[in-house]
């Protein structure tokens, strides 16, 4: 279980932490709009989200397609070019 995975952006994040980062980046009402399911619609709560998350694949796989492309970090290369041109 501790194999190294370089590639999968979301290798060491738990669901509660992306649920977590999601909902206070938008708001419950702003993942409605993004992920229409119920568990965020009605009363919506990160225990009962949570619950619904880990028994539901394919919610849980468009709530972190969305994490990784809200919180995705640019390459290094893209980040010091970015440096540079600030520098100059």
């Amino acid at each position: 279980m501790g194999k190294e995975q370089p590639n999968n952006p979301l290798h060491g994040v738990t669901l509660e932490k992306i649920v977590t980062r999601l909902v206070e980046h938008y708001g419950w009402n702003g993942l409605v709009q993004r992920i229409d399911v119920n568990c965020f619609k009605n009363d919506p709560s990160i225990k009962s989200s949570l619950k619904f998350l880990r028994k539901t694949r394919w919610a849980r796989d468009k709530v972190e397609d969305l994490y990784i492309s809200t919180f995705e970090r640019q390459s290094p290369r893209e980040e010091s070019s970015i440096w540079q041109s600030k520098e100059k």
